[in-house]
């Protein structure tokens, strides 16, 4: 059966990668965009909602907070417009949910790695056309990185070059990068087929009926 939705959809985007009910799909979501880097076993799903900023009344939050065992923390975001600032927002975010846990007393080493990941349905570079950017503190002239704690990757789906040819032979980021833009035409076997875990049949049906349901 097909499940219907659409997982760039903020609601059901919160709903798929921010809830207990769906954990291995966070994780394995993290792990594909994390490659070669430690991998995430186990996450749970702070408070999104933090508290004022400023005396203006802005609040920070994020789509999805995750932290993993090592005391990672991992925003996940999705656009599908492209809002005016997004590099700067991303920034802001990564920076504040790195320097938000360390408390008075406690040393800088004590600080954990804060990540953030966001899908976008276009594209904030278009040259070169690559799907995936992975942003770290690096020196300029030299293939030396001073920190991996703040880390900003970026998902272009549209320089997504994978076809339903040669769909079950791509890396598992550009998997999951067809799950998110496709998953509305795929039934549930074909996504356990291409992610190794499908979504959970309570928070789909919980998508759906949300969306059936009257403005």
């Amino acid at each position: 059966m097909v499940i219907g939705i659409n997982p760039l959809i903020d609601y059901a985007f919160k709903l798929l990668f921010g809830s207990e009910q769906q954990k291995k799909l966070t994780i394995g979501f993290i792990n594909a965009v994390l490659g070669g880097q430690i991998p995430v076993t186990d996450v749970t799903f702070p408070n999104t909602v933090h508290s004022k900023l400023s005396d203006d009344g802005r609040f920070f939050i994020l789509d999805v907070l995750a932290e993993d065992a090592l005391g990672r923390k991992f925003n996940i975001e999705v656009q599908i417009a492209l809002p005016a600032g997004m590099a700067e927002r991303m920034v802001f975010y990564t920076a504040e949910t790195y320097v938000r846990r360390l408390q008075q007393g406690q040393s800088y080493t004590d600080l954990r790695p804060s990540i953030s990941i966001c899908v976008l349905s276009g594209a904030l570079i278009r040259q070169p056309a690559k799907l995936h950017l992975d942003f770290r503190l690096r020196e300029q002239t030299l293939p030396i990185t001073i920190t991996d704690d703040l880390q900003i990757h970026f998902l272009q789906l549209n320089h997504l070059q994978v076809t339903a040819e040669t769909l079950y032979t791509a890396s598992p980021i550009e998997r999951w990068c067809w799950f998110l833009r496709h998953a509305q035409e795929l039934t549930t076997e074909q996504i356990s087929q291409l992610l190794q875990d499908r979504p959970d049949t309570r928070t789909t049906s919980r998508i759906q009926r949300s969306s059936e349901s009257p403005a």
